[in-house]
């Protein structure tokens, strides 16, 4: 995430993110903001904060990665992987606008009217380019069927 904010650095940046009610802490990677049920690790970068971990639901302690399957978005942490609920889509959506509007932030208009994926994974599409790879053609079916 980019500076635009008038804060001159990650400290006061923090600073700005606990007057709002954010719960800062130290992380293994950088330091952990969380809020809402959301959280995201940060870290200083060239003038202001960068994302180590992109804004997800907390999970476990840990932010989680958001999937989607196309039908469904998951939230992947560690080992596990479950359904996200319309709660904790909205907890992420609303604690990443707020982040990114503290921090200074770049605001992008997909990212404001829902939630964004970390990847994206379609079960119709999955394995597809490994078939055109081996010369075969989708239409025709394999073993005589």
């Amino acid at each position: 995430m980019k500076k635009k904010s008038s804060l001159a650095g990650f400290e006061e940046i923090l600073d700005a993110l606990r007057s709002k009610g954010f719960k800062v802490s130290q992380a293994q990677a950088g330091t952990l903001v969380t809020k809402f049920g959301a959280g995201a690790v940060l870290k200083a970068g060239s003038g202001g904060a960068e994302f180590v971990v992109r804004p997800g639901a907390m999970v476990g302690g840990e932010v989680a990665r958001l999937l989607d399957r196309g039908y469904q978005k998951f939230l992947e942490a560690g080992h596990y992987e479950l359904p996200a609920t319309a709660t904790q889509l909205q907890s992420v959506h609303a604690f990443s606008l707020e982040l990114k509007e503290l921090a200074g932030g770049t605001s992008l208009y997909n990212e404001s009217i829902g939630s964004t994926s970390d990847r994206y994974v379609y079960d119709r599409v999955r394995g597809r380019d490994e078939g055109a790879a081996k010369g075969g053609r989708p239409w025709e079916t394999a073993g005589g069927h």
